[in-house]
């Protein structure tokens, strides 16, 4: 019945996507530019800030590479959520939505599917590129243990977007939670470059997101090889904010969706 369901919401957001044809295919041309530019920025660095990556192999471009690539899923559940309850808002089918037998997490859960989808098929051409025609050297990857670290990612940062999501539904603009994690993970999440780098005080904002582990165990898992038990600080920070964010991110939605009803804006945008 899930699998149903599943597929019937796949099939609705890819008939949408590839509608705007040329849009679609533009994402994709621009991807290129955008590690393009990363691949020349690392030739001017050369081998400074070597001490800085050498955890990480010694290479700045398969560092950002890896960094461009994997936060798109950050970005993605802080988007994805809002926007897909934004737009059956706009389409007037949320309200209908919620009084279907399907619980709520698994109407949320679904609506946001396609979007980490296309968010996989644009990690994979990143990595693609970077490997195949810019020498990005990935030839020590633990590929069972970066799915792990994915897995847990994606759990973390959907969590962190449901509770996004659950802003937009009460306040419908300014949400609080997508303007913190936006603004904050580039700068303090390591993805362009080794939070090492940043003073000891600011290392300590570092150490409260998940994209700073995320891309930690990724980049391990992907440039060196690391093993589960090696990386096992990560995926134990990771499970550690899931088992938090989860049941944080479920609730806040709940109360979201029970006070909108109450206040008669559900389907205000």
């Amino acid at each position: 019945m899930i699998y149903k369901k599943a597929v019937s919401f796949i099939k609705r957001d890819l008939i949408l996507a590839t509608s705007y044809k040329f849009e679609f295919f533009l994402r994709l041309f621009f991807m290129f530019f955008s590690i393009l530019t990363f691949y020349f920025v690392a030739k001017l660095i050369g081998g400074a800030g070597a001490q800085y990556l050498e955890p990480y192999g010694g290479d700045y471009f398969s560092f950002v590479l890896i960094g461009i690539a994997f936060s798109g899923y950050q970005m993605t559940a802080l988007r994805g959520f809002s926007e897909s309850i934004r737009d059956e808002q706009m389409m007037g089918t949320l309200e209908a939505m919620l009084v279907t037998p399907t619980n709520t997490s698994t109407i949320i859960t679904l609506s946001a599917l396609w979007s980490f989808i296309f968010t996989s098929f644009r990690v994979l051409v990143y990595l693609l590129i970077g490997v195949f025609l810019l020498g990005a050297d990935m030839s020590d990857a633990n590929l069972f243990a970066a799915m792990v670290i994915l897995v847990l990612t994606i759990i973390c940062f959907s969590s962190i977007g449901i509770i996004s999501a659950s802003f937009i539904m009460i306040l419908k603009r300014g949400d609080p939670i997508n303007m913190l994690f936006m603004s904050t993970s580039e700068l303090f999440g390591g993805v362009f470059f080794p939070i090492a780098v940043l003073p000891g005080w600011l290392q300590n904002i570092s150490h409260i997101l998940p994209i700073t582990y995320s891309l930690s165990g990724m980049r391990h898992a992907l440039l060196q090889g690391y093993s589960l038990h090696a990386l096992a600080p990560d995926i134990i920070a990771l499970v550690a904010f899931s088992v938090v964010l989860v049941p944080l991110g479920l609730l806040a939605f709940k109360y979201a969706v029970k006070k909108a009803k109450v206040d008669g804006t559900l389907v205000q945008y």
